[in-house]
């Protein structure tokens, strides 16, 4: 089993807005927009950063209650195994693929689905996975459960908030820094 990372090829892997203040994300997703970038269109009412920021907390919050061990505050975003769809949203899209076994699995959390509109269900869902998050062991009996998200995502008539794949929020920067390093040294 490995965890995907999927990006922009003329960018860094591994970057994230989180890390940055308010005001140098702010920027940089209007530099996206201008650019008609597809992750632009997240900030149409300019509330992006505050409700990334809320969701983010949120996931943290209920890692650590489920016995998660984070040393980052804010994660980096995967997926459990490789998603067609993720690779849709870039127009040179690479990634950088991650055995599980590499991760101290007690830093990684994961959703059945995109963590905003799992953490935030504002279209009244109540499945189970909705507002939780997960440890290895226990997304993989959500997947036997529910299948795998990517199985459901029919045509661009599926609302936003199906689950389109499992997410890892990886809540270290082992091993990632080693395969950024690796990634940049090809």
């Amino acid at each position: 089993m490995f965890l995907y990372h999927y990006f922009e090829k003329e960018r860094k892997p591994f970057l994230s807005l989180s890390d940055l203040t308010d005001e140098e994300a702010y920027k940089i997703h209007n530099d996206l927009q201008e650019g008609n970038n597809s992750f632009a269109r997240r900030n149409a009412d300019g509330r992006y950063m505050w409700g990334r920021r809320m969701c983010e907390a949120t996931l943290l919050s209920l890692f650590i209650e489920k016995g998660g061990k984070p040393i980052r505050k804010t994660p980096h975003y995967m997926t459990l195994g490789e998603n067609h769809y993720c690779k849709t949203w870039f127009k040179s899209g690479d990634y950088i693929k991650i055995p599980i076994d590499a991760f101290d699995i007690n830093t990684v959390s994961f959703t059945y689905g995109d963590s905003f509109p799992t953490i935030d269900p504002t279209h009244g869902q109540t499945e189970e996975f909705r507002r939780t998050v997960y440890k290895y062991d226990e997304i993989l009996q959500i997947i036997d459960k529910y299948g795998w998200p990517s199985a459901k995502w029919d045509d661009e008539n599926t609302p936003y908030w199906t689950p389109m794949y499992v997410e890892a929020q990886v809540w270290s920067d082992t091993p990632i820094d080693e395969y950024k390093q690796l990634y940049y040294n090809m």
